[in-house]
């Protein structure tokens, strides 16, 4: 099991990124959570298996048909099996 944390960077607030980010963790069984920032990026933190958060994270660079990623930075960290599901947090 792995964590990662991510800072998404573009067109991706207004564009339904977080409900599609919340729709791909649930399909690939990830837990954690994504959230606009201030800033105009998008945080997520993801924990799961290492195959669906590849998937994942290569969905990410993609995003909804509305978005358009600039980049995505992506931090590595301990997993700590803290969350039950995905969430949109505000």
């Amino acid at each position: 099991m792995k964590r990662l944390h991510l800072w998404v960077s573009g067109v991706v607030q207004g564009v339904c990124f977080r409900s599609f980010t919340r729709r791909k963790a649930a399909e690939s069984e990830i837990t954690g959570w994504v959230k606009n920032l201030y800033n105009g990026k998008v945080e997520i933190l993801a924990e799961g298996e290492e195959w669906s958060l590849k998937e994942l994270v290569k969905a990410i660079r993609i995003g909804p048909p509305s978005a358009s990623v600039r980049a995505v930075e992506i931090k590595e960290e301990e997993y700590k099996n803290e969350f039950e599901q995905f969430t949109v947090r505000f």
